[in-house]
């Protein structure tokens, strides 16, 4: 379907007015969920840019960015902190599961290099296993950190969904070699069945009895320097099904990685495989903070 598709970025007030109608796509006509003309007009002429997918003349995709700063230090002079922040990416449904959206990534690339730019940030909600996979197993990005609530809990807003809205923060560097092999294909990432080879524990094991995976009541500490923790495949659709076991994933995914992350891991890779007959997610964990005997491979 995506044969044909162009990409280019708008400029033009006029223009960004289909994409605040292919935003509603996803987010309805939630006012505080969706980036007005006018700013995505500031946006992109002001050293962000608003790239968009094309079908002919119509939009399927879009892909909002700007820059920013990080500051985490406000002592340092802002150049030094310089970085991309991602902030919006939304593609027609009738759309996905075709690759646009890692070309929108991928263009956006280009831009940073171009911009001598080597970060970009952006966040997501950790139950979602599609933007888990485009994130970190297709771009080869990083997770170094769980954002509790970061959008607060107010579910009219759209952003929180059954009143929590906690996040992974993304980290792409756009230039490292990991990226580069990932998406060069210059390197095979591994599988499922080499990390549990290598004793790679499952910290989350799930029960299975029923229709949907339900979190167990056990988390397991890591004791080596990678671990994986699970996630539904289809948390969407259990949101709609069964929003009081979609309430329970939250609080069970914020306590697993409020605790891995508190001992010094971070996301490095994503996992959907058949595992065990079944379509199973996983977050791939490694060990990044002070190194001890416990964790030396």
């Amino acid at each position: 379907m995506d044969d044909g598709i162009i990409i280019r970025p708008l400029r033009a007030l006029d223009d960004m007015r289909a994409v605040v109608e292919l935003q509603k796509s996803y987010w309805g006509n939630d006012l505080e969920s969706v980036i007005p003309a006018h700013m995505l007009f500031s946006l992109a002429n002001y050293g962000g840019h608003v790239l968009t997918a094309f079908d002919g003349d119509k939009p399927v995709g879009v892909l909002v960015g700007f820059l920013g700063t990080n500051m985490e230090d406000a002592t340092r002079p802002a150049m030094a902190n310089l970085e991309i922040a991602s902030k919006r990416m939304v593609v027609l449904p009738e759309y996905r599961g075709h690759g646009i959206g890692y070309r929108l990534k991928m263009t956006q690339r280009d831009i940073a290099i171009r911009q001598g730019i080597r970060l970009i940030v952006w966040t997501f909600d950790p139950l979602l296993a599609l933007n888990a996979h485009l994130n970190i197993r297709k771009l080869g990005a990083l997770c170094p950190r769980y954002l509790i609530d970061y959008y607060g809990r107010d579910s009219e807003g759209g952003l929180a969904a059954l009143g929590s809205s906690d996040r992974l923060l993304v980290e792409w560097w756009v230039t490292h070699r990991r990226v580069e092999e990932r998406i060069s294909g210059k390197r095979a990432p591994l599988v499922l069945s080499q990390y549990r080879e290598a004793d790679t524990m499952i910290l989350n094991p799930l029960d299975f009895s029923g229709d949907d995976p339900i979190p167990g009541h056990e988390i397991y500490q890591p004791r080596t320097s990678l671990a994986l923790v699970e996630i539904p495949v289809n948390t969407p659709e259990i949101q709609k099904r069964s929003p009081e076991l979609a309430i329970a994933w939250r609080s069970h995914i914020r306590a697993v990685f409020t605790s891995v992350f508190a001992q010094g891991y971070i996301v490095t890779d994503f996992l959907r495989e058949t595992y065990e007959g079944r379509d199973r997610a996983f977050y791939v964990l490694s060990y990044d903070g002070p190194q001890s005997e416990q964790y030396t491979l």
